[in-house]
C-alpha cells in the first residue's frame, strides 16, 4: 500500500518587523532593530555562505562595520585597499588614487572581501543580537494591511509560514520583490549596462601596500574590475554596454569571457599565467531605479530600491547606509507613530542622495573628458580630494565636498565644451550604447 506523506504542517507567526533578505542591507537593518528591543524576523531564500559578487568595500563602511559590532571579524577576512589604480588605453601611464588623501583623513583605508564570509558575518551578527533568522524560507506574497502585513513564505521542507508584522524591510537585492510587485521598477534610461565576471587565481597584482587596491581597466567596450582578495583568488569583471554581450551568438560565457579579456591587454598581461577558478556568470539589464522609496508600513533597502553600476564599489556602503538610516526610520514609525511622516519623508531624502552622487560621474565614466581629467587629476580648489571623497563613499556626511564637486563639474563642462566635436561623437555614441532596451538573455 502506497502511503503519501503529508505535507508539512503550516506556521503562523509575528513579529515587529519582517525583513526580506540576508544581504548587507537586511542582515545590518535587522541587528540594529533587534538590538533596540524589537521582535525582528529575517527570511533569507538561500543557506549561508553563498556565493554573492560585489566584494570591494569602501572606506565609508567601516565606521559602519565598527557600530555594528563586527570590524575585527571582517579585518581577519579582508584584503587591506588603500587604493584605486585606473588604466587607460588611450594613456602611456597609470594613475593611482589613495583615500588618505580624501578631505577626511581619518578613513584612509577599506576592505577587498569575498562576500560569502562577508555576508555571512553580518547574519550571523544579527542572529546573535536575538534576531530571528530563518535561512532556505523564500518569501511569496505580502498582502499590506492598516495595521502591518501578513507575509507568505515557502520554507525548504515545503511548509508554509504566515508571519504578521508590524513593519517590512525589503532588502531583496537586485530580487527587487516589493519593486517587482508593486510594477515600481523601472529601467535607468540614463544608463544602461551588463556585466560578466568570474574568480581567478595565479592573477599579477600590484605590490606593497598597493597589493590589495581595485584597479579599473577601460576598454573599448566598457570596463574592467580587478580585486585582489585575500586568499590569493582575484575577483575580475567586465561590465559592458548591453548591445556587447549579445554578439557572444552561441560562444560559451567562459569563452566569451576570455576572448573579451584580450581585448584589454593590460589586463590581459596580468591574468596570462592566471587560472580561472570558478564559473563564468553574467548578469543582463545591471541598472534599475524603483519609483518609490517607502510606504506606510514598509521601506526599500539597498538594491532593492536602486542599482546604477558597480564601477566605484559603491554597493555594499550604500546597502548598509540605508540600513542605518531604516533602522532609525522604523525605531521612530513604531515607537512615535506621531512623527512617523517626517521620518519617511528624511529616509526617502537620504535614499536618493548615494545614487545621485555616484550616478553623475557614472553616467560619464566612458567619456573621454572625464577619462582625461581621472588620469590627469588636479587638486585645484580641492577638487581633488573632493572626488576622492567620492570615491571612499564619504557622501553622507558632514565633509564639505559640493563645493569642489561644482568645481569639478564645471572644468568637466568647460573641457568638453573646448572639445566640442568629441564631446558630440562621445554623447552621439552613448546614446546609440543606451538605446538597446531589450532584455539581455543569459545562458
Amino acid at each position: 500500500m502506497n502511503i503519501t506523506p503529508e505535507a508539512p504542517a503550516a506556521q503562523v507567526s509575528s513579529c515587529d518587523v519582517l525583513v526580506i533578505g540576508g544581504g548587507p542591507a537586511g542582515s545590518t537593518a535587522a541587528a540594529l532593530l533587534a538590538e533596540r528591543g524589537w521582535r525582528v524576523t529575517l527570511l533569507e531564500k538561500a543557506h549561508h555562505p553563498r556565493f554573492h559578487i560585489g566584494e570591494s568595500l569602501l572606506p565609508a563602511n567601516l565606521p559602519l562595520l565598527e557600530k555594528l559590532g563586527v570590524a575585527d571579524a571582517v579585518k581577519a577576512i579582508g584584503m587591506e585597499k588603500w587604493g584605486a589604480e585606473f588604466v587607460s588605453p588611450w594613456h602611456d601611464h597609470k594613475q593611482s588614487f589613495e583615500f588618505a588623501d580624501a578631505m577626511d583623513k581619518s578613513m584612509p583605508m577599506a576592505y577587498q572581501v569575498r562576500r560569502a564570509e562577508f555576508d555571512e558575518i553580518l547574519i550571523r551578527n544579527a542572529s546573535r543580537k536575538n534576531a530571528r533568522v530563518v535561512e532556505g524560507c523564500q518569501v511569496q506574497d505580502v498582502n499590506f494591511l492598516a495595521d502591518g502585513a501578513q507575509v507568505q513564505a515557502l520554507h525548504d521542507d515545503g511548509s508554509i509560514e504566515t508571519v504578521h508584522a508590524r513593519f517590512v524591510l525589503d532588502a531583496s537585492g537586485r530580487d527587487t520583490f516589493l519593486g517587482n510587485r508593486f510594477k515600481a521598477k523601472q529601467r535607468n534610461k540614463k544608463h544602461s549596462s551588463t556585466a560578466l565576471y568570474a574568480h581567478f587565481s595565479g592573477a599579477v597584482r600590484n605590490t606593497g601596500k598597493a597589493a590589495g587596491n581595485i584597479t579599473i581597466f577601460w576598454f573599448e567596450h566598457g570596463w574592467f574590475w580587478f580585486i585582489p582578495l585575500s586568499d590569493g583568488t582575484t575577483s575580475v569583471g567586465a561590465v559592458t554596454w548591453p548591445y556587447y554581450l549579445k554578439t557572444r551568438h552561441e560562444k560559451s560565457l567562459a569563452q566569451f569571457f576570455q576572448e573579451t579579456i584580450a581585448l584589454c591587454a593590460p589586463l590581459s598581461e596580468r591574468l596570462q599565467q592566471a587560472q580561472l577558478t570558478s564559473v563564468v556568470e553574467a548578469t543582463g539589464n545591471f541598472s534599475y531605479l524603483c519609483d518609490r522609496s517607502h510606504g506606510s508600513n514598509y521601506l526599500l533597502l539597498g538594491d532593492a530600491y536602486a542599482f546604477i553600476d558597480p564601477v566605484f564599489s559603491s554597493g555594499v556602503m550604500m546597502a548598509m547606509h540605508s540600513a542605518f538610516v531604516g533602522a532609525d526610520t522604523v525605531d521612530t514609525c513604531l515607537r512615535h507613530p506621531e512623527l512617523a511622516g517626517k521620518a519617511l519623508k528624511k529616509f526617502d531624502k537620504t535614499m536618493r542622495v548615494g545614487p545621485k552622487e555616484f550616478s553623475w560621474f557614472i553616467y560619464r565614466v566612458t567619456n573621454p573628458t572625464l577619462r582625461n581629467m581621472f588620469m590627469a587629476p588636479r587638486n585645484i580648489f580641492r577638487v581633488q580630494e573632493a572626488l576622492l571623497s567620492v570615491l571612499a563613499g564619504d557622501v553622507y556626511g558632514k565633509t564639505p565636498i559640493h563645493g569642489p564637486l561644482r568645481v569639478f563639474k564645471g572644468l568637466y563642462y568647460a573641457a568638453s565644451l573646448l572639445n566640442f566635436r568629441r564631446t558630440w561623437k562621445a554623447w552621439r555614441m552613448r546614446k546609440h550604447n543606451i538605446a538597446d532596451e531589450a532584455a539581455v538573455a543569459v545562458n
